[in-house]
């Protein structure tokens, strides 16, 4: 019998895990560009443990191993920022990142009342591309990551919470 994948808040506590598997996720992204210091190839343990501190940070977790990854935060216009989605490589293509995708939007609808949501990725991350495209985001710009990589900028509306009207 196989274990599910379990989605949950991170706890400081899920920081080097969540460090090493942003390194092994991300390699892939640093052979696209030619490029090995992108941003989460060179962040500190110190600063997840901030990430998590500060932002929502949620795990997908087989078993106690953290499989995947992501973080979201919101700015003063209240646009929930969601970023370092990752999922590890054994088991992409099977609907985690789409699950952890929508528990950031989730958190950052329900607990920080984000209105929209916005992300990026590079303008060469097809996959990436098509999983926020069948999420529903669509590209609204682009422009120079800090690293030197291009980045689509990506954005789509918050839903409202679905009224349910009673009929006799």
């Amino acid at each position: 019998m196989g274990m599910s994948v379990t989605i949950s808040a991170a706890d400081v506590r899920d920081a080097e895990e969540i460090l090493k598997l942003r390194y092994l996720c991300f390699q892939s992204e640093a052979e696209l560009y030619g490029n090995y210091r992108i941003d989460p190839l060179v962040q500190t343990l110190d600063s997840v443990r901030a990430e998590i501190a500060e932002n929502l940070v949620y795990v997908a977790r087989l078993g106690d191993e953290v499989v995947g990854s992501v973080r979201g935060s919101t700015d003063e216009e209240g646009t929930g920022r969601i970023g370092r989605l990752c999922v590890h490589p054994r088991l992409r293509g099977h609907g985690l990142g789409a699950r952890l995708l929508r528990a950031a939007e989730s958190g950052l609808a329900d607990e920080r009342a984000a209105t929209r949501f916005r992300l990026h990725t590079g303008h060469r991350s097809e996959g990436n591309l098509r999983l926020y495209q069948r999420a529903g985001y669509a590209a609204v710009g682009n422009a120079p990551g800090d690293d030197g990589v291009m980045m689509i900028l990506l954005e789509k509306e918050a839903q409202a919470p679905t009224a349910y009207v009673a009929s006799a």
